[in-house]
């Protein structure tokens, strides 16, 4: 685990992400706060790409909860029957938009406590929603963020919560919209776990990886 970097660096890494892509978005395909609620919930131990691809179809015929309930679980499994875990994902699905039509009106809550009280869904996941629909500075560690943020010093911690609380008091305030965004697409393509692509990293000269690569 690197050192916590110091505030001059932060900024100086940010300024670099969003200099090379200003609005980074996630990768989940969704319409609206309920689709993408229901794609990140269906995504845990998944990939973004197979959940896309499970989901295409699905989401042309439901994108609220009523549809999902008149969908019903069995048809649900055949759209998502490619995701790992796709049983219990489904029965949580039809559980939470139960939930959702009754106590909110099919509307999917604002807060991450009403969030996290939800079948199926995680601080990560509550996360993920409140930041991508509602612009909400809320960070969603991953495998991914919690490597850059030890490996670099940007957000060291023993845990992803210790991580996501090393993102929220150290990331300079202009920049905590999109970190998380910008961290996770940095692990995903560049500071791979395996072999990070340190020869044409932005931030080269400012990570204290000691095992950069060549």
């Amino acid at each position: 685990m690197a050192r916590q970097l110091d505030y001059n660096t932060l900024c100086e890494i940010f300024a670099r992400f969003e200099a090379d892509e200003a609005e980074p978005e996630g990768e989940l395909h969704h319409t609206n706060a309920y689709t993408l609620l229901v794609a990140v919930a269906l995504s845990a131990q998944a990939t973004d790409v197979g959940v896309n691809r499970a989901t295409k179809d699905l989401f042309t015929v439901v994108d609220t909860p009523q549809k999902m309930l008149d969908l019903g679980e069995e048809r649900l499994t055949g759209y998502i029957k490619t995701i790992g875990l796709y049983r219990n994902k489904a029965k949580n699905v039809m559980k939470l938009s139960r939930i959702l039509v009754d106590e909110y009106g099919g509307e999917v809550p604002s807060s991450r406590a009403a969030l996290q009280a939800l079948p199926g869904v995680g601080r990560k996941t509550a996360n993920v929603v409140l930041n991508m629909w509602w612009r909400y500075p809320a960070q969603a560690v991953d495998t991914h963020i919690f490597r850059v943020g030890n490996r670099t010093g940007i957000a060291p911690g023993k845990d992803v919560v210790a991580v996501e609380r090393a993102i929220e008091d150290n990331v300079p305030a202009p920049y905590q919209l999109h970190a998380h965004h910008w961290l996770i697409l940095h692990g995903r393509y560049h500071c791979k776990a395996r072999k990070p692509q340190c020869p044409t990293c932005l931030i080269r000269d400012l990570c204290p990886y000691e095992d950069k690569t060549l």
